[in-house]
């Protein structure tokens, strides 16, 4: 019998490196890399229409059991689909272009310190252009009053700005220091070459701690004024990556508020064996105080409501599966909190269950680019506290990761994140699913009324043009 069937086989990507027996993770992942496509199967993808004996045959050539097998009714490889839109020439069938805006205090006042030390700047990606982050690097680079960079790399892009504007601050005398994670799962290859490359011209590159991946994202750069050393900051959801940039929601907060500064450099100074860890004043840190301090806000909010006062959680990440949590959660549902969740991945909690979860709402956005923002509001009797982050409300990034959660401490700023951040999202009745009480997902709809897209209305109102 002649056939002619799609298969895709999945092979397990994990580099085999035992951290305890190598010295020089960078020379050993380096010789890991190119096995990479030899991994072992560990699932096998065919068309609908593949016959059983074909399937069989796969099978035992992959090493792979009949429960290893996965029939799909069509195409099993749909990546391969992203060239189409370039190569159709329909563009009512395609996402309107637009071009990133900047935000006001950029736009008047173009030197970053200048205009970072007249007030705390909030970036929106991709909405807004990912170049501010850029400018701060390369200003830094060449400012001969800055005196350190420092800075975490967890993806970024081969071709990095960032990365030559680094490596061209550590040419010209200044103290570079850069975390580099090397094993950030496909980008190996691409930071292992940007540390070789940073450390040939002088710069400080680190790996991180010994059994935890640093996912944090994080840049301080030290800078004499008048008065002595003066720290600038800048903390985000998403990588320092140009790319991605264009595609991710995330946002990004420029600060000078010594406190925080303050915090990000001991951070620094644990990551680079400098300092042991110790009590920070603004940002909560994983694995040491994040998971608490979590539980915490949720648990204040479950109290507050049982005095009955308002309580209001609304949270926005892309997985959900921290047990301790989930059952926080629940305990706040109960207790009367209202909880809103936006969970554009995985989520094991059951939302609406009557006696458990009637109290919690979780959505997913899927639209045009990849929801990527990890934003944390508790109401707190009116005080409406609001982190940001890297980490979501997983074990491996409460336990696992060096992560952080920054506070907005600036009004205005607070304000704009719920605005653009939550809200939008909470309505969004174009591309927004809803979980049901039973963990299926139902779409949501206008249904006559008007058409509402987050993302939709954050183009319109956060692209370029004349914006006061």
């Amino acid at each position: 019998m002649k056939g002619c069937y799609q298969f895709r086989v999945t092979r397990d990507s994990d580099l085999s490196v035992d951290d305890d027996d190598v010295k020089d993770l960078r020379a050993a992942l380096q010789g890991e890399l190119s096995q990479r496509q030899y991994g072992d199967g560990v699932r096998l993808e065919v068309a609908e229409s593949c016959p059983h004996h074909f399937a069989n045959f796969l099978l035992e050539q992959f090493g792979l059991d009949k429960e290893d097998l996965y029939r799909v009714d069509g195409p099993v490889n749909l990546v391969r689909l992203m060239q189409v839109p370039d190569q159709v020439d329909r563009p009512d069938l395609k996402f309107v272009p637009f071009m990133p805006g900047i935000p006001k205090q950029l736009r008047k006042q173009q030197d970053m310190f200048t205009a970072i030390r007249q007030g705390d700047v909030l970036l929106h990606l991709p909405f807004e252009s990912f170049t501010p982050v850029i400018d701060l690097v390369q200003q830094a680079a060449r400012d001969p009053h800055v005196v350190a960079i420092k800075m975490t790399v967890y993806r970024t892009s081969s071709d990095s700005a960032l990365m030559a504007a680094l490596i061209e601050a550590a040419h010209a005398g200044k103290e570079v220091t850069v975390v580099v994670e090397l094993m950030a799962r496909f980008d190996e290859e691409a930071n292992i070459n940007w540390a070789a490359k940073l450390e040939r011209v002088g710069a400080h590159v680190v790996y991180g701690v010994y059994g935890y991946k640093t996912h944090a994202k994080m840049l301080l750069v030290v800078r004499r004024e008048e008065g002595g050393l003066k720290r600038y900051a800048h903390l985000g959801t998403g990588n320092y990556h140009p790319r991605t940039a264009k595609l991710y929601t995330d946002f990004a907060l420029f600060t000078c508020n010594e406190e925080i500064c303050a915090d990000v450099n001991d951070i620094f100074m644990q990551l680079t064996g400098m300092g042991n860890p110790g009590k920070l004043t603004h940002l909560w840190q994983s694995p040491f105080t994040m998971h608490g301090a979590m539980i915490a806000a949720i648990n204040r909010e479950a109290a507050i409501a049982r005095t009955g006062k308002r309580g209001v959680i609304i949270a926005k990440m892309n997985s959900l599966l921290e047990p301790v949590v989930i059952q926080a959660l629940y305990d706040a549902s109960q207790a009367g909190v209202t909880v809103h969740l936006i969970v554009r991945g995985v989520c094991t909690l059951r939302a609406g269950v009557p006696g458990l979860s009637e109290n919690i709402q979780v959505r997913s956005i899927v639209g045009r680019f990849l929801e990527h923002t990890r934003v944390f509001y508790f109401f707190n009797n009116g005080a409406e506290d609001l982190y940001m982050g890297s980490a979501d409300w997983m074990g491996r990034n409460f336990f696992r990761r060096i992560e952080v959660a920054f506070p907005v401490l600036d009004v205005k700023i607070k304000r704009r994140v719920i605005r653009e951040g939550l809200r939008p999202y909470l309505v969004d009745n174009c591309q927004a699913w809803e979980m049901q009480p039973d963990g299926r997902y139902r779409k949501k709809t206008a249904r006559g009324g008007k058409a509402r897209s987050a993302q939709a209305m954050l183009v319109d109102e956060l692209g370029a043009k004349d914006r006061d």
